[in-house]
């Protein structure tokens, strides 16, 4: 058990080995034998892997409502193409839907429902939802210069996209590709995008950005938590707790109230 973790530590970190070591430890516990993880040898071990390999794993960085705004100026300012139009439904959408990159890339356009209302996107599978039993994500109509579901509607104009996949390769041309958008490809869009608008935290974005964004910038617009969650498709509390006071570090802090009585202080005779 000590071989195999001193094995993996440089490959893995210490919580997903904490998630292997869980599992191994259960399966000896259903087969009634001994369990090797309670050996105080590998739980020093596990010690010694988080000190040495314990760093703070680098996380995407949230894309907040300010970033993809400005991202969607940058792009309505540019000549109108195709890619353009895709790039700003892509951008809107994932933002707004907590999409997965592999969640963006699946949409067929069979899977939209458009309702008065707005658009609801359902698919087949997620991440987390290995049975397949499917889930739905809803995009309301809003204000025409933000709105996802109207940049859908104004994308598959303007591309003559009427089945198959949603989201595709647009050439250099202006010519749309048939098949679907590869994952990889939404973290070079948000990265080149990241560079024009010139933001300091292009090496951190990727599609998970867009996540974490939507759960950052909901709260700190006082969104009820239970909205944010359920946009997300998120299962975990947790997760969605770890976003939000991650986005809030600075903002929901202790030292701003004592600071504001201090300055006030400092400012009496």
């Amino acid at each position: 058990m000590v071989r195999y973790l001193l094995a993996k530590a440089d490959s893995l970190n210490a919580r997903t080995l904490d998630v292997h070591l869980t599992a191994i430890s259960q399966w000896h516990h259903h087969q009634s034998l001994i369990d090797p993880v309670r050996d105080p040898l590998v739980r020093k071990t596990m010690e010694g892997i988080r000190r040495t390999h314990g760093q703070p794993k680098r996380k995407a960085k949230a894309l907040r409502m300010e970033h993809i705004a400005q991202m969607v100026k940058h792009l309505r300012r540019l000549p109108d193409s195709k890619k353009n139009f895709r790039d700003i439904a892509l951008v809107l959408t994932g933002f707004f839907g907590a999409f997965r990159r592999s969640e963006l890339v699946a949409i067929q356009v069979s899977d939209l429902a458009w309702e008065p209302e707005g658009l609801i996107i359902r698919l087949p599978r997620s991440k987390t939802d290995q049975q397949a039993t499917g889930f739905a994500r809803a995009l309301p109509f809003g204000a025409e210069n933000c709105c996802p579901a109207t940049a859908i509607k104004a994308w598959m104009e303007a591309a003559s996209v009427e089945d198959g996949p949603l989201f595709r390769p647009v050439n250099r041309w202006d010519q749309v590709h048939e098949k679907a958008l590869n994952p990889g490809a939404i973290n070079d869009l948000l990265k080149t995008l990241g560079k024009a608008c010139q933001f300091d935290f292009v090496p951190d974005l990727s599609s998970h950005s867009f996540r974490r964004g939507l759960s950052t910038s909901a709260a700190r617009e006082r969104v009820d938590f239970e909205l944010i969650k359920k946009q997300g498709g998120w299962k975990s509390d947790a997760t969605v707790w770890e976003y939000i006071e991650e986005g809030q570090q600075l903002s929901n802090n202790a030292t701003v109230i004592l600071m504001e009585k201090m300055a006030s202080i400092m400012l009496s005779p």
